[in-house]
């Protein structure tokens, strides 16, 4: 975990923002975050969590939609949609108060 005295309100307000919009726009929020806010420390590791989920959940919905004609994929995208919404505002709460947040099933793709 990061010091949370170390990490600014706009860096805290930037994060909470960053999970908030990947909950609704996927991985685009994540990528701008990655790739304009490399001077932010913590802004910049909260985005490539954010960018490392998003690509899990699209891997998931993916692997859904292909198993929705052996009919189990229905209850694939409905388990992706829920971790999906639940570790975006696990996320969201934890970037509020500074914290650092692993999604605890995200694929590392970006080290």
């Amino acid at each position: 975990m990061e010091n949370t005295a170390a990490v600014t309100q706009d860096s805290k307000n930037l994060g909470l923002l960053l999970w908030i919009l990947t909950l609704f726009f996927g991985f685009i929020p994540g990528l701008i975050f990655f790739l304009a806010k490399k001077d932010d420390a913590y802004v910049y590791d909260q985005a490539k969590e954010a960018l490392n989920w998003s690509i899990t959940v699209v891997i998931g919905y993916i692997a859904g939609f292909i198993l929705t004609f052996i009919l189990i994929g229905v209850l694939v995208l409905m388990a992706v949609g829920i971790a999906h919404l639940v570790f975006c505002i696990m996320g969201a709460i934890a970037a509020s108060s500074g914290k650092d947040f692993r999604v605890p099933f995200a694929i590392r793709l970006l080290k």
